[in-house]
């Protein structure tokens, strides 16, 4: 899932970013929010109208064709103070009046085509009007007269606790929830998975999404740093669950980035979306994990009788040896992806209970069902 959060004009540039997210098998887009919000205006919220600066409905009906003419869906993001200081809902005593508008919206926007709505601040509208919430829920998730197909309902928090974002996913019955999970602060790499562990232990990967932060916060290179760019690719698109960019951090962009390393980071993500699209195994896979250290990470995504994935990553600045020997798992291992190709080209052989890897360096490994 993409999320385009710039309030982009729908033409013909807008169409051709569809063609080439098409490539990196993108299989959704969140679009806006684009609608007529002046900031903290409660009064002056109109959910109908695009923004001018946006382009306009029929722009916007022509790119959702287009869009769905590739198989991408469109989400759109209708948090309602989205430009504002007081909060996604504006202050408490909007949050009744908003949520009441925000129903006919719905309504009008899953007629023109959308596939699924987005929304800001879920815990302050679910736990606030607990019945205006389930009828968003109902009119998104169980569709219209005129499109009765399920829609998606995706929520987003600023939670970044697993056990806050767990209670959220069940409390709200969203579709998807975008966390700050993965970005909570100072916490290590070792909590980091074993808030993956806990969440997905506890609710099916189809409700799970992996993020590193919204637009507001700027593109991955600017949160990781570009050096680290291709290892947060690998992990979000290899973690069990739905995986979540900002439009560009399949780029590494960063201002005035190199040619060849936006491209290097582009054929990069294309060849794990595409991996992640047919291999079941990372599609929908188990997630076990094998090795967790403020340094170092190790896990396995297993389905069935399908070919074993084998994710490893090392935070440090340093080379780090990983000791992986377990009766479930062979002595040696292909390597498919790599994010130093000339330390680890694919197709090269590694040997599991002595991989070295470099420093902030990942690799994706891979080994046949043997039964």
């Amino acid at each position: 899932m993409l999320n385009e959060h710039e309030q982009t004009t729908y033409n013909h540039s807008l169409e051709q970013k569809v063609d080439s997210l098409a490539q990196l098998k993108v299989k959704g887009l969140v679009v806006g929010p684009i609608h007529v919000a002046p900031p903290d205006k409660a009064m002056s919220l109109r959910f109908e109208e695009i923004s001018p600066e946006a382009g306009n409905l029929e722009q916007f009906k022509g790119f959702v064709q287009a869009a769905h003419r590739k198989g991408i869906s469109v989400v759109l993001d209708l948090t309602p103070n989205y430009q504002g200081s007081s909060g996604p809902w504006f202050s408490n005593i909007s949050v009744t009046n908003v949520a009441e508008r925000l129903k006919s919206a719905l309504v009008f926007w899953l007629n023109e085509g959308v596939d699924g709505v987005q929304l800001s601040g879920v815990e302050r509208v679910s736990s606030v009007v607990p019945s205006l919430w389930n009828d968003i829920r109902a009119i998104v998730q169980k569709g219209t007269d005129e499109r009765p197909n399920k829609r998606l309902l995706i929520g987003v928090t600023e939670q970044s606790s697993a056990e806050d974002v767990s209670s959220l996913l069940s409390s709200t019955s969203v579709d998807l929830l975008i966390s700050r999970v993965l970005r909570a602060g100072d916490v290590d790499a070792t909590e980091r998975a074993q808030s993956v562990q806990r969440l997905y232990s506890s609710h099916s990967q189809t409700t799970l999404a992996w993020s590193l932060g919204g637009g507001a916060e700027g593109h991955m290179a600017w949160l990781v740093g570009p050096a680290l760019v291709k290892l947060h690719q690998l992990l979000l698109l290899t973690l069990p669950g739905t995986p979540v960019f900002n439009y560009g951090d399949e780029l590494g962009l960063m201002d005035a980035e190199e040619r060849a390393e936006r491209l290097s980071c582009r054929s990069f993500f294309r060849s794990l979306s595409e991996l992640r699209g047919k291999e079941h195994s990372l599609t929908f896979g188990d997630f076990l994990l094998l090795l967790n250290s403020s340094s170092s990470l190790a896990y396995l995504r297993v389905w069935d009788q399908s070919e074993r994935y084998l994710a490893t990553f090392n935070w440090a600045e340093e080379a780090a040896v990983l000791q992986l020997s377990r009766a479930t798992l062979p002595r040696q291992a292909a390597v498919v992806l790599s994010t130093n190709s000339s330390a680890l080209p694919a197709d090269s052989k590694v040997d599991l209970t002595n991989l070295w890897l470099g420093p902030r360096q990942a690799a994706l490994l891979r080994f046949p069902y043997t039964g």
